[in-house]
């Protein structure tokens, strides 16, 4: 099976205000009960858990979606041979996953997960 998205994270300047307005238009349900109070809601319908935060630098932000991968070092090396650089390297926030972001030739910003 191809790798799949499982995550899609929208990150700003005031997390309350971007989780009130995600959930309002589209009638999710956040768990806030995370470090930082960063929100998720999970769809029962395609398996893809949305994260609304704030950036940790209060900069703008940004919208990020995650790809499961089977070997998150060989698609870390594959994304630079292909172009693209690291922008965080591989780390684990808990859980059991390690994650890591990437971003292609042009510098958008794509996350790698691995279980």
């Amino acid at each position: 099976m191809a790798d799949r998205i499982i995550h899609v994270e929208v990150v700003g300047r005031d997390a309350g205000k971007l989780q009130k307005f995600f959930s309002d238009l589209f009638g999710w349900k956040l768990d806030t009960n995370n470090p930082g109070g960063y929100g998720m809601a999970s769809s029962d319908d395609n398996g893809i858990v949305t994260g609304i935060g704030s950036t940790p630098d209060g900069s703008a932000g940004h919208v990020t979606f995650y790809v499961s991968v089977a070997d998150i070092d060989k698609a870390i090396e594959k994304a630079t041979r292909l172009g693209g650089r690291v922008i965080m390297p591989k780390m684990s926030p808990g859980g059991g996953a390690t994650i890591a972001l990437i971003a292609d030739p042009e510098g958008h910003v794509v996350g790698l997960t691995q279980a």
